[in-house]
């Protein structure tokens, strides 16, 4: 067997069992960390990632139903700022001081509002997803820098902070909140009709058209309900931070579609895990945290990135090989 040969087979391997790579490279991980920083391991340390990786998980629920699809949402970060100047502007007392159950509503409306644009736009006008989310990136960092007007807001309510720092049962409101949005979505994936079809649509368009499915209501949907649970893990998300300001969500859709593709996600859809997705957000969660433990100082932040960038870059070159190796589906996949 030649070089390549091995390469490809190594290659197959890892994308039929992403879910168990991703998962042993996790422990893998906390092991060696904690062995060399025990101060790792601390119970406050540990609920702190899990907060931290919360509103990930959340908006990774919905991006993996997108992506199974056959399309993609690069908006989700650009909507997060929108979403936490709006929230911040509606609640707070300088401004609006509208009751927080109020912005609350308002926040999940608007999500869910411009996930209904954007499948509208992909579905009805037949523009690529990633040119319709590409614009709307850019649009919704505009309308937040117009409705922030270079300003910080500073004096959240204490009923809207509560969201992000309060407990409910023992358990971190924004966990709790991941928790209950990822058996939804694992349910919806593995029990539903709609589940399997958004399967069905994204292996093969023609052949669910063919079946009286609507390929146009399913992936709106999966763009709605991108939307609504980015809005979601913007009320868990903004109130842990001291201000609301402009950067809110920059950089935040790299890390969630990383999280989906690294899970075991196929990019060109039809195949995808939940599991997969939610230990890759734990996974990536994780690093910039253990990069510190390990004391790496300022360049921390820029191993973070490189990490990222190639964890993406491998499980794109594992899900080719797996399609040219014969296209079984990957271990995990909820349909």
């Amino acid at each position: 067997m030649t070089a390549s040969s091995r390469l490809l087979a190594l290659l197959t391997r890892l994308a039929r069992q992403r879910e168990y790579g991703v998962l042993a490279l996790l422990c893998l991980m906390v092991c060696t960390v904690t062995l060399v920083n025990p101060a790792f391991a601390a119970p406050a340390n540990l609920r702190d990632l899990l907060v931290k990786a919360a509103p990930v998980v959340m908006v990774a629920c919905g991006m993996t139903f997108v992506i199974v699809a056959g399309e993609i949402d690069i908006s989700v970060g650009s909507l997060m700022g929108l979403l936490a100047a709006i929230l911040g502007t509606l609640t707070s007392a300088s401004h609006w001081g509208l009751p927080v159950s109020v912005g609350i509503a308002i926040t999940l409306l608007i999500g869910l509002l411009v996930g209904l644009i954007n499948g509208v736009l992909v579905t009805v006008g037949r523009v690529p997803s990633i040119i319709v989310t590409l614009g709307m990136l850019t649009l919704l960092q505009g309308v937040t820098e117009i409705v922030l007007a270079g300003e910080w807001i500073k004096d959240l309510p204490p009923g809207l902070r509560v969201w992000g720092v309060g407990t409910w049962l023992g358990l971190p409101i924004p966990v709790g909140a991941a928790v209950l949005v990822f058996a939804a979505c694992f349910v919806l994936a593995r029990e539903t009709p709609l589940g399997r079809r958004i399967y069905a649509v994204g292996g093969n368009p023609q052949a669910a058209r063919l079946l009286g499915l609507s390929v146009t209501r399913i992936k709106l949907f999966t763009f709605m309900l991108t939307g609504l649970l980015t809005a979601a893990a913007t009320v868990v998300s903004v109130p842990q931070l001291s201000v609301v300001e402009s950067g809110i969500g920059k950089g935040f859709e790299l890390l969630v579609i990383t999280c989906v593709v690294v899970g075991g996600t196929s990019i060109r859809g039809g195949r995808g895990s939940l599991t997969g997705s939610l230990l890759a957000a734990l996974l990536l969660g994780t690093v910039g945290t253990v990069l510190i433990f390990l004391r790496l100082g300022e360049m921390s932040t820029y191993w973070e990135r490189a990490i990222q960038g190639g964890f993406i870059l491998l499980a794109v070159l594992a899900d080719h090989a797996a399609r040219r190796g014969g296209g079984a589906a990957p271990a995990g996949q909820e349909s």
